[in-house]
């Protein structure tokens, strides 16, 4: 698949960012809480591309890594306007935004490139599970507030059309064997650790800072049986994550380019609830978010 670069901005009604999603607060902060990652995870994601352009010689892998930095540069404006929505309502994504970013300098001054590649390869093949499912099933975003099922569901069919994007770099640029393949997988199972216990403890602070998130404790048994029961969003990962770990892996094994045909559909709709809205179709200039070439 050839990513394509599109200028898609969402209105997303601020009274709202802290009860969007149907299923209510617990599971509206678990997927806020996704978002606070992404600026500075897909910063990381196109540096880490980005370190080997200059090693790459087909044509069409590198007019693809052209349209994943574009695409990864568009992700990033919008989640970067969605975050302040959650600052403006008094909760802490500014703060949490600094330790991953924080923590990613720290990854690009410590790890070599090839590390830095291999966790953003891990990372982009953990954006296309929540992306597959997500597209899949429909329970997911059910009867969402249709600007934020939007946004997501842009990014989730996004990120579907780039997910071979980065591997394809990976395998071209690293020597085949046996190191490349455990490295591969030793830094899976690194980021599996580090990135969903970050998910817990952000998921955590945004809940109990909403204060007018009812019931705190027990509304997580709501955040449970999303992820793990119906409609069981981590729970269907399972086996495309262990798949990761063969040695002949491929992002497209599961190929659902099907899905990629709502993205038209989507872009339009998108800017049709824009407009009755009454807000703009175009995104506010962020300073340090490019087109991304």
């Amino acid at each position: 698949m050839m990513p394509v670069r599109r200028d898609v901005h969402p209105h997303l009604p601020p009274d709202r960012i802290c009860d969007w999603h149907e299923r209510g607060r617990h599971v509206t902060h678990y997927i806020n809480a996704l978002s606070i990652f992404f600026p500075a995870g897909e910063r990381f994601f196109m540096d880490s591309v980005r370190n080997y352009r200059d090693r790459i010689t087909d044509p069409q892998l590198k007019q693809a890594v052209a349209g994943f930095i574009g695409q990864e540069a568009m992700h990033t404006r919008e989640h970067i306007l969605y975050n302040r929505l959650l600052d403006e309502a008094g909760l802490p994504a500014s703060k949490l935004d600094s330790v991953v970013a924080k923590l990613l300098n720290l990854l690009r001054k410590i790890l070599p490139k090839s590390w830095q590649l291999a966790h953003t390869i891990a990372l982009e093949h953990y954006t296309a599970m929540l992306a597959g499912g997500m597209l899949a099933d429909p329970r997911h975003m059910g009867d969402s507030e249709p600007g934020y099922r939007q946004v997501w569901t842009w990014h989730a069919l996004e990120e579907t059309e780039h997910k071979a994007v980065a591997f394809d770099v990976w395998n071209a640029v690293m020597k085949p064997g046996p190191y490349r393949y455990l490295l591969r997988a030793f830094t899976m199972l690194t980021t599996t650790v580090t990135f969903w216990a970050m998910v817990f403890v952000f998921h955590i602070r945004l809940v109990m800072a909403d204060r007018h998130c009812p019931n705190k404790l027990l509304g997580f048994g709501r955040v449970l049986n999303f992820l793990w029961g119906s409609p069981g969003v981590l729970r269907r990962m399972i086996p495309e994550w262990l798949d990761y770990f063969r040695p002949g892996f491929h992002p497209w094994d599961e190929d659902n380019r099907a899905e990629l045909a709502r993205i038209a559909p989507l872009v339009a709709e998108i800017e049709e609830t824009a407009i009755r809205a009454g807000a703009s179709t175009r995104a506010p200039s962020i300073r340090g978010v490019s087109a991304g070439v």
